[in-house]
């Protein structure tokens, strides 16, 4: 198992080692594809990715450009774009001309957003990562609830948003997911838990 803080010193070494936070982000998004691919029958399903300003949400758009190779796709990017990250907005920037990119901020905008009827849908969840501290902010509290509120196969990236990838506990509220596909080790937080996969993104042993 491992600790954010430790996930972030490994990052400090990939990068001192000549691997940079983009590579170790289109390794991730890739790896989200990969296991859900694997665990999950894509075809024909309607993939949501909810995402906001981190690199939780890069790795959401890098999985995302994958899946539209396969399925239909929407991203529902709960924020701001002068708040991506550098990175993330490196992503962002290669799908936005390509992939139905739905920007979320208020409850009125959302009301906008409808699913179809009668289609099965894949939910991953790339709001919030490892970082979190308090309670959820709009707009992501409100992508939260959203993302509670429809059916389908739920997967959430490293993570499920809201809760504390140390202590395990939720803040105010979280993504309930079926998946969560960790990066490099069981976060610590989630020791409990039966379902979780891990991945390798390419950071330093």
């Amino acid at each position: 198992m491992i600790t954010a803080q430790e996930i972030k010193a490994l990052e400090h070494d990939a990068v001192q080692q000549g691997i940079s936070i983009s590579q170790l982000m289109g390794n991730a998004g890739r790896k989200v594809f990969d296991s859900i691919k694997q665990k999950y029958d894509i075809e024909e399903k309607h993939i949501i990715i909810f995402s906001s300003h981190g690199n939780n949400g890069g790795d959401g758009f890098v999985a995302a450009r994958h899946f539209a190779e396969e399925c239909f796709v929407t991203i529902l990017f709960f924020g701001w774009e002068d708040n991506l990250t550098k990175e993330a907005k490196e992503s962002y920037d290669k799908i936005k001309d390509t992939i139905s990119i739905i920007p979320i901020t208020t409850k009125e905008e959302l009301s906008k957003f409808r699913v179809q009827n009668n289609v099965d849908l894949i939910l991953i969840d790339a709001l919030l990562g490892t970082g979190i501290q308090g309670n959820i902010r709009e707009p992501v509290s409100l992508g939260i609830d959203y993302f509670n509120s429809l059916s389908g196969i739920k997967v959430a990236v490293d993570v499920p948003s809201g809760l504390n990838a140390d202590t395990g506990k939720m803040s105010d509220k979280q993504c309930d997911v079926d998946l969560i596909i960790c990066f490099h080790d069981v976060k610590k937080g989630l020791e409990s838990k039966d379902n979780v996969v891990v991945v390798d993104i390419g950071l330093p042993k």
